[in-house]
Protein backbone atom coordinates (compact mmCIF):
# COMPACT_ATOMS: atom_id res chain seq x y z
CA UNK A 1 0.00 0.00 0.00
CA UNK A 2 1.59 3.09 -1.38
CA UNK A 3 1.48 6.07 1.10
CA UNK A 4 -1.70 8.23 -1.50
CA UNK A 5 -3.89 5.40 -0.18
CA UNK A 6 -3.23 5.70 3.18
CA UNK A 7 -3.60 9.12 3.32
CA UNK A 8 -6.86 8.70 1.34
CA UNK A 9 -7.91 6.25 3.63
CA UNK A 10 -7.60 8.43 6.67
CA UNK A 11 -9.49 11.38 5.19
CA UNK A 12 -12.51 9.13 4.24
CA UNK A 13 -12.62 7.70 8.19
CA UNK A 14 -11.96 10.81 9.25
CA UNK A 15 -14.95 12.50 7.16
CA UNK A 16 -17.16 8.57 8.39
CA UNK A 17 -16.71 9.58 12.02
CA UNK A 18 -17.90 13.05 11.80
CA UNK A 19 -20.72 11.58 9.57
CA UNK A 20 -21.71 9.60 12.07
CA UNK A 21 -21.00 12.18 14.86
CA UNK A 22 -23.89 14.40 13.32
CA UNK A 23 -26.24 11.77 12.95
CA UNK A 24 -26.25 10.67 16.55
CA UNK A 25 -26.73 14.73 17.59
CA UNK A 26 -29.48 14.35 15.83
CA UNK A 27 -30.96 11.38 17.64
CA UNK A 28 -33.72 12.86 19.62
CA UNK A 29 -37.27 12.65 19.40
CA UNK A 30 -40.41 14.23 20.72
CA UNK A 31 -42.58 11.29 21.77
CA UNK A 32 -46.40 12.67 22.13
CA UNK A 33 -48.86 10.38 24.11
CA UNK A 34 -52.36 9.82 24.59
CA UNK A 35 -54.81 11.48 26.41
CA UNK A 36 -58.70 11.27 26.92
CA UNK A 37 -58.81 15.00 27.45
CA UNK A 38 -57.90 16.66 23.79
CA UNK A 39 -59.83 16.41 20.86
CA UNK A 40 -58.24 15.20 17.19
CA UNK A 41 -59.13 18.85 16.18
CA UNK A 42 -56.93 20.38 19.04
CA UNK A 43 -54.42 18.09 18.41
CA UNK A 44 -54.03 18.64 15.06
CA UNK A 45 -53.62 22.08 14.91
CA UNK A 46 -51.04 21.93 17.71
CA UNK A 47 -48.73 19.52 15.44
CA UNK A 48 -49.36 22.04 12.43
CA UNK A 49 -48.32 25.43 15.05
CA UNK A 50 -45.90 23.51 17.36
CA UNK A 51 -43.66 20.55 14.65
CA UNK A 52 -44.71 22.39 11.46
CA UNK A 53 -46.55 19.48 9.95
CA UNK A 54 -48.85 19.35 7.17
CA UNK A 55 -52.38 18.83 8.07
CA UNK A 56 -52.18 15.21 6.37
CA UNK A 57 -48.85 14.38 8.43
CA UNK A 58 -50.77 16.14 11.90
CA UNK A 59 -53.99 13.87 11.03
CA UNK A 60 -51.65 10.86 10.78
CA UNK A 61 -49.70 11.41 13.87
CA UNK A 62 -52.62 12.43 15.91
CA UNK A 63 -54.22 8.71 14.58
CA UNK A 64 -51.23 7.20 15.77
CA UNK A 65 -51.36 8.50 18.86
CA UNK A 66 -54.61 7.58 19.38
CA UNK A 67 -54.37 3.67 18.63
CA UNK A 68 -50.83 2.65 19.44
CA UNK A 69 -50.72 5.67 22.94
CA UNK A 70 -48.24 7.60 21.03
CA UNK A 71 -46.29 8.44 18.32
CA UNK A 72 -42.72 10.02 17.60
CA UNK A 73 -43.68 13.65 16.24
CA UNK A 74 -40.71 15.41 15.87
CA UNK A 75 -36.96 14.06 15.11
CA UNK A 76 -33.90 16.49 15.80
CA UNK A 77 -31.10 18.24 18.17
CA UNK A 78 -32.19 18.44 21.84
CA UNK A 79 -31.64 22.10 21.64
CA UNK A 80 -34.19 22.46 18.62
CA UNK A 81 -36.91 19.95 19.76
CA UNK A 82 -37.31 21.74 23.56
CA UNK A 83 -39.00 24.71 22.69
CA UNK A 84 -41.59 22.93 20.79
CA UNK A 85 -42.30 19.92 23.48
CA UNK A 86 -42.59 23.05 25.74
CA UNK A 87 -44.98 24.20 23.75
CA UNK A 88 -46.73 20.69 23.44
CA UNK A 89 -47.26 20.66 27.41
CA UNK A 90 -47.98 24.31 27.79
CA UNK A 91 -51.22 23.23 25.29
CA UNK A 92 -52.00 20.34 27.88
CA UNK A 93 -50.79 17.57 25.47
CA UNK A 94 -48.44 14.74 26.85
CA UNK A 95 -45.26 14.89 25.56
CA UNK A 96 -41.39 13.89 26.20
CA UNK A 97 -38.50 14.24 24.30
CA UNK A 98 -36.31 10.78 24.25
Amino acid sequence: MNMNNMIYFTKEKQQESFDVAAQEAEKHEILLFNDDVNTFDFVIDSLIEVCDHSPEQAEQCTYLVHYKGKCAVKTGEYEELKPRCTRLLERGLSAEIV
